[in-house]
């Protein structure tokens, strides 16, 4: 589990950094035929983006892996970690899917 401390120092890296500290993840992935190139689950279809919306519109943890039994909390963990690191990425794809 990752620290208060910890994720506060992880947040000042810069972007370059952050990105290789996600890589190191080793669960989420981006690959520009999956998903239009968004972040990911490890090699699932599911984007973080989708996972964060549904946190936003009220569910809890519990319940989005109810609702994805594939996933695990340390998907999760990974998923609000990658949102909290790229907000501005995710707030575009939410503002983009919602869109459609």
């Amino acid at each position: 589990m990752i620290t208060k401390e910890l994720r506060q120092e992880l947040l000042t890296l810069s972007p370059e950094e952050k990105t290789e500290i996600i890589q190191l993840l080793d669960g989420i992935n981006k690959t520009p035929e999956v998903v239009g190139g968004a972040a990911r689950i490890r090699n699932t279809r599911i984007p973080v983006w989708s996972l964060l919306q549904s946190r936003q519109m009220g569910a809890n943890d519990l319940e989005i892996l109810e609702a994805y039994p594939g996933l695990t909390q340390t998907d999760l963990n990974n998923a609000w970690f990658y949102a909290e690191t790229f907000p501005a990425e995710i707030d575009l794809a939410i503002a983009d899917n919602q869109a459609d």
